[in-house]
């Protein structure tokens, strides 16, 4: 299989960061941390993932296989170990790597995002799943879906401007990869891996995010040996996009207590 698609900044020589979006996301939303890491003297990866952009589809379009891509793009990079920055649905692929090749991560900044999302015959999962999807079925597009979702997403009074990529990236997913990640999303469970993580950990969260809020956030830290916990106020579940100088604060915080 092919490695997937991704935007590399940076020299072979310099440490690497990898950022992993979420479902709704894309390689191009990370332009402006790829730019602050950069100026800090680190390469940076950020990707397409499976099925979105230019990268191919994997099956079954599950997390190990996620995972495994993820792999596949490092070795096609000539990675060895890297930090890993994962958004929503990239943290838990991050997650999901630890569980594979732990020797390979040497930090995880997970935002916005939970350990598991529970058992797919939950009522919870099936409704989120049937308000998902309804959309498409009904004959929306992707476009329309972005239209509704993001400003749900965002903290309340925020610079409609700062989410325009947001919005052009949704826009962009195939309607089949947004259905195959939902479905691969309330599967994900890796609540055991937590208390195995030996890296440097940031649990990072959003005042304002009801996707994965602050509370479950900071459990999330608490339950990780020495993680540390931040909230970005005035941000909700698109915290990147929204407030995207004190997320890349977070992040040069957080990259000065990794040693690669």
């Amino acid at each position: 299989m092919n490695a997937p698609a991704f935007t590399d900044v940076g020299l072979p020589t310099q440490p690497a960061v990898v950022f992993l979006h979420g479902v709704g996301g894309g390689r191009h939303g990370w332009v402006a941390q790829q730019a602050h890491v950069a100026a800090l003297g680190w390469r940076s990866l950020a990707w397409d993932m499976p099925g979105y952009g230019d990268s191919p589809m994997v099956s079954p379009y599950d997390f190990a296989h996620l995972a495994q891509a993820l792999w596949q793009m490092l070795d096609a990079a000539h990675i060895d170990q890297a930090v890993l920055v994962g958004h929503s649905m990239g943290a838990m692929v991050a997650l999901q790597a630890w569980t594979q090749k732990p020797e390979r991560i040497c930090g995880l900044l997970l935002a916005a995002s939970s350990p598991a999302f529970g058992n797919s015959d939950g009522d919870f999962q099936k409704q989120f799943l049937a308000q998902r999807l309804a959309p498409l079925e009904a004959g929306k597009t992707m476009g329309d879906i972005a239209d509704k979702l993001i400003p749900t997403m965002a903290a309340p009074g925020g610079d409609a401007a700062q989410l325009i990529p947001a919005h052009q990236s949704m826009s962009a997913v195939p309607p089949a990869t947004y259905c195959a990640a939902l479905h691969a999303l309330v599967q994900f469970e890796q609540r055991a891996a937590l208390p195995t993580l030996t890296v440097p950990v940031l649990c990072l969260a959003a005042e304002h995010d009801r996707t994965a809020p602050p509370t479950v956030m900071e459990r999330m830290a608490q339950k990780i040996p020495g993680a540390r916990y931040a909230c970005l106020a005035g941000a909700g579940h698109l915290l990147h996009y929204e407030q995207p100088k004190a997320f890349n604060a977070e992040l040069e915080k957080f990259l000065k207590d990794v040693k690669p």
